[in-house]
């Protein structure tokens, strides 16, 4: 593996011819290993538990994938959802990107064609496992044609195992970033080779690849960004030519027209600010062709006369269309989502939806050497290499590696984005190193057979041998560290806990399951739940019930009345809840089994969310502290906390209860306190249904009478 990764070859022909034929059949022994070796990594979670979906949104994913493979795509395209968003409902077929339902159903449809008979179910467990062994070849083509098949390999090596990629697509992780990372590398690949050939087969190749991932996730504006970028870099650095011309006027036209019919997308190409700078860099790239079909037809006087002319003009035209479209609405503003990778504090500050997501956080520093570890330090070593040796190419990957690593610092769930290119560029970077030192190793003992010795360099052969073990240590390392953490932190899913038990083994908490179980055999068919939002997906899919908010999350003033709901006191949340026609409520707590993810400690976005609208503006975050400014849920906490219906919805006889030793009771084992309101009763609730480890409590809504009357 050293010596191909290094580009070793052997003196002589009939020796190198020999060699290249095993070197051959080495590499694609190689490859294959490491497509396997990407697949098997992915199934920890199958092997420990049961074949199980993970997550919240895979939950819809499977519910809209189980729809389409029983109904056919026209029914799935026209679907209405009535079970979500009650009374709004949702409008399943405009409001996707259908690429990985799509895929799915043609799997299952496919083998079961095979007569390989299969559930849909399984066949959402495992389709992200095997994209990603796909992935792999992707990576291994496209850092082949960025320097050559050695860094092609160690790439591939590398992101068969990269935590950061295993992350979104282990067994069960039914999210569009299963296959769109695929898309993505696809596209780029196919993009390389447009950019080197000047073809428009390759050129349209990238379009389709390009309506791939657009009808499969909606991060494909990054990818529209950056394919310009490179162009517009191509440009400044004087490196534009007729081959980028017809490449990117090809992959532009072809690909706008191919997104525009995913429903979801329509007009956005033409009409969206994200946008704009793939339909600039298009624009100039007429005018860079027609100045140089201009110079080369005029004298330089009068070409210098008309092209002022011509840009003058060209410029106030833009620029005057371009404001007229923004200010009567035809060209849409950024999204909220976009202004956040561009300014941090931006969803945070305005739209507090958007900065309640743990996904849209900013990236701690450990979390980069958690899901990347060798990556940290080979990144800027490929950097350089890409650097001393700039190409079309090379300019691109640099510019990728830059931008990606930009925004996975503002936004943490874009370290799926930066992971591959963190492979490709430490693949190029090991590879070279490798190369470098191992060529050191031949001459030296070239040298020891002639009895020769460099007087320049006399430690040749001991500091290439040094440099090797080094590399060796690390990638030995690297393996070790992205197997424990895909084990410990990646393979458990969310809906199936697991602890340590004192004696070493391990605890199963499977409330969830059961909650969502005991609601679909207890409840009424038309009984209307209301949750966080977080749970919504689950629910639907598991429990076969109405919802009132999921999520999807695009309607904030329908999730602010549910905050203002959980934040109220209980009169105030009684007509809420009668208001959205509510039968049962569902909370989430953790305090019993120090289960850290629960309500409680969302409550504080619950409020903010609540507070964001007009008729929530009596909501005050400040109420919810201690005078001292501290969220507590002791006998010090805010009486406004106290009494408000989610902390009496967690806390319901939990006063009562024991949850450690020399604790008093009503320990909650989360915030390390003893909870400052016991002895309560529900006016408006009544227990329903409280799991065996407590984490998930359901409570029914009393038809109360008109006390009018």
């Amino acid at each position: 593996m050293m010596a191909v990764a290094a580009g070793y070859k052997p003196p002589g022909f009939l020796g190198r011819m020999a060699y290249e034929k095993q070197e051959t059949l080495l590499k694609l022994f190689i490859l294959v290993s490491c497509m396997i070796l990407s697949f098997a990594t992915r199934l920890f979670s199958v092997l420990r538990f049961e074949s199980v979906i993970h997550e919240f949104d895979p939950y819809f994913n499977y519910r809209t994938t189980r729809f389409l493979a029983e109904e056919g795509f026209y029914s799935f395209h026209n679907w209405f959802d009535d079970r979500a968003w009650y009374p709004l409902g949702r409008i399943i077929g405009g409001t996707i990107y259908p690429g990985l339902m799509v895929t799915s159903a043609i799997i299952y449809h496919l083998l079961n064609f095979l007569h390989i008979t299969i559930e849909v179910r399984n066949v959402c467990v495992f389709l992200a496992p095997f994209f990603s062994s796909l992935t792999t070849l992707v990576t291994y083509h496209l850092t082949k044609e960025l320097k050559d098949t050695s860094a092609g390999l160690v790439a591939a090596a590398m992101i068969s195992i990269v935590p950061g990629y295993i992350s979104r697509s282990v067994a069960g992780s039914y999210d569009n970033e299963g296959i769109a990372i695929f898309c993505m590398l696809l596209t780029y690949a196919l993009w390389i080779k447009s950019v080197k050939t000047g073809s428009i087969f390759w050129a349209s190749l990238c379009a389709i690849a390009y309506f791939y991932m657009v009808s499969s996730w909606g991060g494909y504006v990054f990818l529209v960004n950056l394919i310009p970028i490179h162009v517009f870099g191509l440009m400044v650095t004087g490196r534009f030519s007729h081959r980028i011309y017809l490449a990117y006027c090809t992959f532009y036209c072809l690909g706008t027209i191919l997104s525009m019919q995913i429903s979801f997308v329509g007009f956005q190409p033409v009409q969206s600010s994200e946008h704009m700078a793939a339909f600039g860099v298009f624009g100039l790239c007429q005018i860079y062709a027609l100045t140089d079909y201009l110079r080369a037809n005029l004298s330089e006087q009068y070409f210098s006369i008309l092209f002022r002319s011509v840009l003058i003009m060209v410029t106030s035209v833009v620029a005057a269309v371009g404001a007229v479209l923004s200010w009567t609405g035809k060209i849409s503003p950024w999204t909220g989502r976009f202004y956040s990778l561009l300014d941090p504090s931006y969803a945070k500050n305005n739209i507090p939806i958007i900065a309640s997501v743990s996904e849209h956080q900013p990236t701690t520093w450990s979390s980069y050497y958690f899901d990347l570890q060798l990556h940290v330090f080979m990144f800027p070593v490929g950097m350089y290499y890409c650097f001393s040796k700039l190409t079309d190419a090379n300019i691109f990957i640099i510019l990728y590696g830059i931008t990606s690593l930009y925004f996975s610092g503002v936004m943490v769930r874009l370290m799926l984005v930066l992971a591959p290119v963190m492979c490709i560029l430490s693949g190029i970077g090991i590879s070279s190193v490798l190369t470098t030192y191992m060529k050191n190793l031949d001459i030296s003992r070239k040298d020891k057979k002639t009895k020769k010795i460099d007087s320049s360099y006399p430690i040749r052969n001991e500091v290439a041998t040094a440099v090797i073990l080094l590399v060796t240590f690390f990638l030995i390392t690297y393996t070790f560290h992205c197997t424990w953490v895909t084990s410990e932190a990646y393979s458990s899913p969310s809906i199936v806990l697991s602890a340590r038990a004192g004696d070493g083994g391990r605890i199963i908490f499977d409330d969830f399951r059961e909650a969502y179980y005991w609601l679909r055999q207890n409840t009424p068919e038309d009984a209307k739940i209301m949750s966080w939002w977080d749970y919504g997906y689950q629910i639907t899919a598991m429990a076969n019930r109405t919802i009132l908010v999921d999520n999807n999350t695009w309607n904030n003033t329908h999730i602010s009345r549910v905050g203002q709901a959980m934040a109220s006191p209980e009169d105030k949340a009684y007509e809420i809840m009668r208001e959205l026609d509510v039968d049962y409520v569902l909370v989430i707590f953790g305090g019993l089994t120090g289960y850290s993810s629960d309500d409680i400690n969302k409550f504080l976005w619950m409020v903010r969310i609540g507070g964001s609208t007009d008729r929530g503006a009596h909501i005050k975050e400040n109420d919810y502290y201690t005078p001292q400014g501290e969220f507590r849920i002791d006998k010090e906490g805010s009486p406004t906390l106290l009494n408000c219906l989610m902390y009496k919805m967690c806390y319901y006889r939990f006063g009562e209860v024991y949850t450690e030793g020399n604790k008093p009771t009503g320990y909650d084992r989360v915030r390390n306190a003893e909870i400052g309101n016991k002895d309560f009763e529900l006016d408006v609730l009544e227990e329903a249904y409280t799991t065996e480890h407590w984490l998930v409590r359901i409570y029914q809504v009393k038809d109360l009478e008109n006390r009018g009357i």
